[in-house]
């Protein structure tokens, strides 16, 4: 039995194991960052993902080759109808992880949210007042938001509720200004700006079952060599008589919660306005025309069309300066 002759390196990375299903076309984000501000401020949006597009831009990126030439640039549109704040929450830290310590909701919430949940009316001035008292044991504060899918054109009834993370000044800071907040509309221009960067969260495309070969890119065997030709050459030792999780194997591919870091906005526009409106004759290919406010964010986005997408302030900022793109022309598709 002859040596190896070329190197096969193990194919498909580890590090998103295991691969299933979402569990829900929601993805959830776990971590937010900590920004340095005086003012508390929300650290995190919604929308719906739109359209893949073109925008060529001047290159700012000092020290390049490409410094002050137009590149084209892949893009895409997330429309982002208001979020509403439909209430807050206190959490304390705990042994055994965060526990919720009160809730606090607005008086009249939006009439989809009966679609989502049911509960009991408390009256504002009595929770506010028990959230007070206890205030001291609380160690995290995050905002309960709703958006509704059909400000922006789609036609789902139950809206989407989420919680959302405060950052800047401290505790008593940030319970007024999420007291401030309670019942409000909140825009994507009143959190971002253009040039700065943003994180992206969502649930990617479904595949379905596939293969080894086109799920982890095992190369395939040689002709006649087996009479397998797209299955792993071997699934292991004889001994331990067990397959081991590296092997790669077929099953679930796409429907993943995936988060992409240090995606730069582009854009942020209203479709009313006519000199910012790029949508082509007819609206997007699967998603129609986008109503309302909306942002270009440069790259790819993950998910199908009409998917929530989330985005939140950046946890690995690249930089803190903040540079406004120079946009020649948006080539829309």
């Amino acid at each position: 039995m002859g040596h190896r002759k070329h190197s096969a390196p193990r194919r498909g990375s580890l590090a998103y194991l295991p691969r299933g299903r979402a569990k829900s076309f929601e993805s959830r984000i776990r971590t937010w960052p900590t920004v340095n501000k005086e003012k508390p401020v929300l650290l995190g949006f919604a929308g719906f993902k739109a359209a893949n597009i073109h925008v060529i831009t001047i290159d700012d990126r000092e020290k390049t080759p490409n410094f002050g030439k137009p590149l084209l640039n892949a893009a895409t549109v997330i429309s982002t109808p208001p979020v509403k704040i439909i209430g807050f929450r206190g959490y304390s830290k705990t042994y055994y992880g965060f526990r919720s310590v009160f809730d606090v909701f607005a008086p009249e919430l939006p009439k989809e949210i009966a679609r989502k949940f049911r509960m009991k009316q408390v009256p504002l001035e009595s929770a506010l007042n028990k959230a007070q008292e206890k205030l001291d044991e609380v160690s995290v504060l995050m905002a309960m938001a709703a958006v509704i899918p059909r400000d922006a054109g789609l036609s789902q009834k139950k809206p989407f509720v989420f919680e959302v993370g405060v950052g800047g000044g401290d505790i008593k800071a940030q319970f007024e200004y999420l007291r401030s907040l309670l019942g409000r509309e909140i825009k994507f221009k009143d959190l971002f700006q253009v040039g700065s960067y943003v994180d992206v969260s969502a649930i990617t495309k479904g595949k379905g079952v596939e293969g080894p070969v086109t799920r982890w890119g095992v190369k395939r065997k040689q002709h006649k060599s087996r009479k397998s030709v797209r299955a792993v050459g071997t699934l292991g030792p004889i001994s331990p008589a067990s397959v081991m999780y590296t092997v790669p194997r077929a099953g679930q591919r796409g429907l993943h919660q995936r988060l992409e870091y240090n995606k730069r906005i582009l854009v942020i526009g209203n479709a009313s306005e006519k000199e910012q409106n790029f949508t082509p004759a007819g609206g997007f290919l699967h998603f129609g025309l986008v109503k309302g406010d909306y942002v270009v964010v440069k790259g790819s986005v993950p998910g199908t069309v009409k998917r929530l997408v989330k985005i939140r302030y950046p946890i690995r900022a690249k930089t803190a300066k903040t540079v406004e793109p120079r946009i020649v022309e948006v080539v829309a598709r």
